[in-house]
Formats: structure tokens, C-alpha cells, sequence
């Protein structure tokens, strides 16, 4: 122990004496500012290779690439992009409001997607699916689409390219369709054509809506796509193979008739009831007056906008929607329910008592909810319990594909009790995936690719595992929107989910009957 003592001020003692020198004491302090440097800022040329010429840096800026997305937003623009990977390759404040760097991260990297932000607030940007790679040449890129986030919130909204070239690529900065130039002169500006009245018209944008008409960067990222591919399922082939599809459908219209048919011809199995009643389940927007519009076109031969049909579109009725065959007017086999669609606040939306009072055929139709006052039965007015026939008999929740990731703890919590609920009343229970088209663009370009997508299927099996319920009760589907005449896949996709919800309800009848035999 004493040893290491006078080791120890023996040491101390030598480097008081060195540090006595001015000269040792100078090299002494730039030694200290050497180090702070070397800890504070990002070192390119601490090791040099034997040539003198080459510098390989000890660590580079890209270990300190921070994206200023939120979690939320990056992944409503991999929901927006398909099943992709965002990686952030360059970010100006990092890099500088500088072409040469910006071309040093991006080039040769495939297709990538530029996010900018100015002080107003403004998230906006554009997708190429063509590299950066300084040839000077004219880059058609039918795929490039100019994206902003909502200043209100919610999801991202597309601008889609209309015609001619994305971009020149040359050693500026980036840019679409010739009006739009970021780091425009190696500055955090962006620069618009259009505000000197040149209009070549790739992008149908407005420049309120997508910048909020501030020029002014305060931040500009880039990042790398990159598709996630299965590594199951091999990319290389020696020829053409078919992509067999994860569910089997026929897409014909002999499938089509025959579906109609079993629809039409179906019978409840409880003699004393003519129909059976479905009761649709969703957050706001998820498409369930939507469906009902689509059921009905389809069975009508034209397209029919009944439900939703007001104003606003928001439900706040409990609507019963009897459906008819446009052929012999004669009324189909079940009533399509519609509610007030949830929502993850407290005193908002549809509330779980009134469910229960739906599902026990307790509220009339037409009833005016009120989220803040749960339905009371009247018992002087409807002494007796409902009858079978005013009960529900299948419930179906409808779940917006392009939504599934963005869900809320709460909401999830909300819709776990209703199963509960549900359950407890052994009604049987559907879900049904909305807008599948806008969540995968192999599904937008061919609806007949929906079994096919590895996407989908994901999302499928996202949908089961955070609402509790098994994969075969996930039906992917598409409803009519904007659509003027109706389209075979379309329609056999729509009808498949009508009789498995009939096959459901009849379980129920089957099981009711069993009990009261």
C-alpha cells in the first residue's frame, strides 16, 4: 500500500514540475481543448491510411442522425408506402443546407422520401422511386407523389405526379416536377416556380395547403426505402411462377350469382324469424355506412348512397338498414345495424351499456344517442323482454386498414370490453377490414392480389391478435367510395363477408335452439 503511495506522488510530483514549463503547460492546454473537441464534435480526419491522402473517420455524422418524425408519423408514411423500412440518410441541420453533402448521403441509395418542416408547423415532402445520381438527365418516375401531414392531424395526403419528368438529376439539390427546389442555392429555402407564374403542371399542388406558404426550412430529411421482404419466400426464380395466394376465392362472376343466391335463398333456422340482424362496430371512419351502401349496390345492380346520406358524417342514430333484391323486390334475408362509431375519449362516441342494450334488442331504431347519458329501457312502455327476432345475432367490427398500427391504447381497451360484453352474451363476432386497397398498393393496382399480399396478411393477423380474435374471423374488403359502377372483385369480396356473417349467425340460432330444446 505504501508503495502505491509514493508511485503515486512521485507521478503527480513529475507532472507538477513538467507543467511548471510555459512550453509544457501551453501543449498541456491544447492537449485539453484537443480532447473536448474530439468528445463535442464529429472527428472526420483522426486516422489517416498510409498514403496521407485518404482520411478514415473514427466515427461519422451518420451516428448521430436523429429523425425528427414522431413515431406516429413514420409510421403513417410506411403505411402510406407499403411494408417498408425508413432509413434517415441525410438531415440539413446535421449535414448543411448543402447539395454536395446532400448528394454525398443520397446518391445511388434507390428510392427515397424527403421530409422538410418550416417554422409554420408544415410537414411536407415527396417520394421518388428513382436514384439520385448526378447524370444530368430528364428522370421519369411515375411513382413520385408529393406527401403533406394535415396541420390538424391525421394522415398524410398524397399528391399524386400527372404527367413529364419528376426532376433533372443533376448536382443541385433535391426537387419535383421542376417547380419544387429544396436548399434551393445551398440554403434553407425552398423555392417554387409557380410563385413566378410558371405552371408546368407535374403536381397539382396548392402552396397554402402544402407549405402553409412558408418558404423557409427549418429542418430537411431524407430517408431510404427499402421494401421488407420475406426472407421465406425466395426472390429469385428460374422462371415464371405463380404466387399462391395465403386464402382461396374464386374471382368469377359464376361466384358472384352463386353467392347472391345463398344469400338470397337463406332461410334462419329459428322458424319463427325472417331475418336476422347484424350489428356494425367501428371507430369514426372505418366504413361501416360505407358497407352497408356497397351491400346494397351490389344487390340493387346500381350504385346507392342510402346511409350516410345526410350532411354530416357522422352517425348519431341507431339505423336499421333492411335490404331488398332489385330483381323481385323482395326483402333480403338480414338487417344491417348501424351505431354511433367509437371513439377513444371519455363521454364520447358510443358508449359500451348502450351495445348492451343494442344487443338485447332493447333500442328502438331511429334512437338518438347521447354519449354522455347511456339508453334506459322504459319499463311501463315495454313491459315484456325482447324477442328473439329483436335481438342481434352477429356483430361485426369494422377496422380501417391503413389504421391498424396508428390504434390507441384506449381505443383498444374500448373495444376489449365490447368483446367482453359481447362474449358474455355469446353472440358471435366478424371483423372486417376496410379500405385494404389504400393500405397496400399491390392491392390498389389489383384487388384480386389482396390473399396474395404478404401485407395484408399481416395486417390480418395484427387485426386478430389485438382484438382477440381468430385469423379465419378477419375478412379483408373493399367498399364502395367514389366508385360509379361496381366491379366484380370488388363485389365478391363484399358478398364473401355476408355469408360468413349469415354462417355466424346461424351458429347462434343453432345454439339458441339447442338450449331451449
Amino acid at each position: 500500500m505504501q508503495n502505491k503511495a509514493r508511485v503515486l506522488r512521485r507521478t503527480y510530483n513529475h507532472f507538477s514540475n513538467i507543467l511548471q514549463q510555459p512550453l509544457h503547460y501551453v501543449l498541456f492546454i491544447y492537449l485539453l481543448i484537443y480532447i473536448w473537441i474530439c468528445l463535442h464534435v464529429n472527428v472526420y480526419y483522426l486516422l489517416f491510411c498510409s498514403s496521407g491522402h485518404m482520411a478514415y473517420p473514427l466515427w461519422t455524422k451518420n451516428d448521430f442522425l436523429t429523425s425528427k418524425l414522431t413515431n406516429i408519423q413514420k409510421q403513417q408514411l410506411c403505411v402510406l408506402l407499403g411494408d417498408v423500412d425508413l432509413t434517415l440518410l441525410f438531415k440539413a441541420s446535421l449535414h448543411g443546407y448543402n447539395a454536395a453533402a446532400f448528394h454525398q448521403c443520397c446518391d445511388r441509395q434507390g428510392p427515397t422520401l424527403l421530409v422538410a418542416y418550416n417554422s409554420s408547423g408544415h410537414i411536407y415532402g415527396g417520394y421518388t422511386s428513382k436514384d439520385y445520381t448526378q447524370c444530368c438527365q430528364n428522370i421519369i418516375d411515375s411513382e413520385a407523389f408529393l406527401f403533406y401531414f394535415p396541420t390538424h392531424g391525421g394522415n398524410p395526403v398524397t399528391i399524386k405526379i400527372n404527367h413529364g419528368f419528376v426532376r433533372i438529376d443533376d448536382s443541385n439539390g433535391p426537387s419535383f416536377g421542376r417547380e419544387l427546389y429544396f436548399m434551393h442555392k445551398n440554403q434553407p429555402y425552398l423555392y417554387d416556380e409557380r410563385q413566378t407564374g410558371y405552371r408546368l403542371g407535374t403536381f397539382n399542388y396548392d402552396a397554402v395547403t402544402l407549405y402553409g406558404n412558408n418558404t423557409q426550412l427549418c429542418e430537411c430529411e431524407v430517408y431510404k426505402v427499402k421494401k421488407i421482404v420475406n426472407p421465406t419466400v425466395p426472390q429469385v426464380t428460374a422462371g415464371p411462377v405463380k404466387e399462391k395466394p395465403w386464402r382461396n376465392i374464386l374471382w368469377t362472376e359464376k361466384q358472384k350469382q352463386d353467392l347472391m343466391k345463398c344469400i338470397k335463398d337463406y332461410k334462419p333456422l329459428v322458424s319463427s324469424m325472417n331475418r336476422v340482424r347484424i350489428l356494425m362496430i367501428g371507430p369514426v371512419g372505418a366504413g361501416k355506412s360505407s358497407f352497408f351502401n356497397s351491400i346494397n349496390s351490389i344487390f340493387m345492380g346500381r350504385m346507392t348512397n342510402m346511409a350516410g346520406s345526410t350532411s354530416t358524417s357522422l352517425t348519431t342514430q341507431f339505423r336499421r338498414y333492411p335490404l331488398k333484391d332489385c330483381r323481385d323486390g323482395k326483402p333480403l334475408p338480414f338487417v344491417l345495424c348501424d351505431t354511433m362509431g367509437l371513439e377513444e375519449q371519455t363521454g364520447a362516441g358510443l358508449d359500451i351499456e348502450d351495445i348492451s342494450s343494442i344487443l338485447q334488442g332493447l333500442i328502438p331504431d331511429r334512437y338518438q344517442f347521447n354519449p354522455m347519458v347511456p339508453f334506459h329501457r322504459d319499463e311501463q312502455k315495454s313491459p315484456r323482454p325482447s324477442s328473439l327476432q329483436q335481438k342481434i345475432h352477429c356483430v361485426v367490427y369494422m377496422i380501417d386498414a391503413t389504421k391498424i398500427s396508428l390504434m390507441s391504447s384506449k381505443l383498444e381497451e374500448k373495444l376489449a370490453a365490447i368483446r367482453k360484453k359481447v362474449n358474455s352474451l355469446s353472440v358471435p363476432q366478424i371483423v372486417l377490414m376496410t379500405k385494404v386497397d389504400e393500405a397496400c398498393p399491390l392491392v390498389e393496382e389489383d384487388l384480386q392480389k389482396v390473399y396474395v399480399s404478404s401485407y395484408i396478411k399481416k395486417k390480418v393477423q395484427e387485426v386478430s391478435s389485438r382484438l382477440g380474435v381468430p385469423v379465419s374471423c378477419v375478412l379483408p374488403v373493399k367498399n364502395y367510395s367514389q366508385e360509379l359502377e361496381l366491379d366484380l372483385n370488388c363485389d365478391l369480396l363484399l358478398l364473401t363477408a355476408v355469408q360468413q356473417m349469415l354462417n355466424y349467425a346461424e351458429d347462434y340460432l343453432d345454439d339458441v335452439d339447442a338450449n331451449v330444446a
